[in-house]
């Protein structure tokens, strides 16, 4: 026994094994000899080297997220973002050109006319609703495209079966952000999709209380290029946010199918109340996809509504301060529900015509809606949208 308290003695262990998982903050793991650390990043033995390049948090994180999606060997990144960026600079270089959905998130979009411009990368935004747009939008050079099939936040549908034979025919990389509908909803491996971006944040943690990201590749060498993507550039997850995500996704089911089904009832509520000059959730028939949602999603349409409220900006920022009980927020996926004006948040650095021509007016709204009891939400809309027509 040594009175040395900077010694670091092995972990207790027993013949009983923790419930929760255990948090690993340890940014380095000790090796036995150069023979074993070798083998580790050899790939030949199991064990981790340098928290950069993965630790047991991100990795159990990871497990639960790639059995939902069904192809294994997924990474968590620190932001949904990150996920995003390791996609694109892990598979693409320069004389690359990128096709993205016209309504993608904001900050998707910025990196798609922004930043990857800078590396030499080209990239064209069009239509996801319309294959027929996508493929207009094609080059010789077109490596990969990139869509979310629940559009952000107007809630369009894409056409992912023709983008997804689009992309096989021309072989071209089918990039899928799956954060809107999460694999309770929709699985992009089923319909042709070659890579699978999560914003964990959202949904599948749940609580916004984490920041994080997971990609996955089906084929192992596209997932091997993320990975080293993601490494070098230092995308790297928190332990304790991997550890909160997975506490989060123990409630996931559960969770996603009560804000869904508050979402439908929300959805028709607001349909009724005067004031409102459209709702969109994709299972309404008034949807303007609502038989691809049909043909996609079956019944489900998950937990997102989104509205226009006449009057504009005068109207938005009336129903706002009249529903202080509900989160103003850029935000989606909490417990609670949150409301997002576009125009000020997510698509601000659109012009006013570019948004118009989105259909992103200044009284549109989305709403994460949440796991509240529904009556509750009723009362609050219906008091905000009143107090917005007045």
């Amino acid at each position: 026994m040594t009175d040395d308290i900077t010694r670091r003695p092995a972990f207790p262990q027993g013949s009983s094994r923790p419930v929760a998982t255990p948090i690993s903050p340890s940014v380095v793991f000790s090796s036995e000899s150069p023979d074993a650390l070798d083998a580790q990043y050899d790939g030949t033995s199991p064990g981790y080297t340098y928290a950069r390049e993965g630790h047991p948090n991100a990795d159990v994180l990871a497990q639960k997220i790639d059995a939902l999606e069904g192809v294994p060997g997924g990474i968590v990144t620190g932001s949904g973002m990150s996920a995003v960026t390791a996609a694109m600079l892990g598979l693409l270089k320069a004389g690359d050109h990128v096709v993205g959905g016209d309504q993608l998130y904001g900050r998707s979009m910025r990196l798609m006319n922004q930043d990857l411009p800078r590396f030499g990368i080209t990239t064209t935004l069009a239509d996801p609703t319309d294959a027929a747009a996508i493929k207009a939008a094609l080059r010789p050079e077109t490596r990969m495209i990139l869509v979310e099939l629940v559009s952000n936040p107007t809630l369009r549908i894409a056409d992912i079966e023709g983008i997804a034979a689009l992309a096989q025919d021309r072989g071209i990389l089918l990039a899928v952000d799956n954060t809107f509908t999460t694999p309770r909803a929709f699985k992009p491996f089923d319909h042709g999709a070659d890579i699978v971006i999560h914003s964990v944040t959202k949904l599948l943690a749940g609580h916004a209380d984490v920041t994080l990201g997971y990609v996955v590749a089906r084929d192992p060498a596209l997932q091997q290029a993320i990975t080293d993507c993601a490494v070098t550039m230092g995308f790297t997850a928190s332990p304790f946010d991997c550890w909160l995500a997975e506490r989060g996704m123990m409630s996931f089911n559960l969770r996603y199918d009560r804000a869904e089904e508050n979402a439908v009832a929300l959805a028709d509520h607001i349909a009724t109340l005067p004031g409102v000059v459209r709702v969109l959730y994709p299972t309404r028939p008034d949807h303007p996809d609502h038989n691809r949602a049909a043909q996609v999603l079956g019944a489900r349409g998950a937990n997102m509504v989104s509205f226009e409220l006449d009057g504009g900006r005068a109207a938005a920022n009336a129903f706002v301060r009249a529903v202080p009980d509900l989160a103003f927020a850029p935000t989606l996926g909490d417990i609670a529900t949150t409301i997002s004006h576009p125009a000020t948040s997510s698509h601000r650095a659109l012009s006013p015509e570019n948004r118009a021509e989105l259909g992103m007016s200044e009284g549109f709204f989305r709403v994460s809606v949440g796991c509240e009891d529904i009556e509750t939400l009723r009362a609050e809309f219906a008091r905000g949208i009143a107090a917005a027509r007045a």
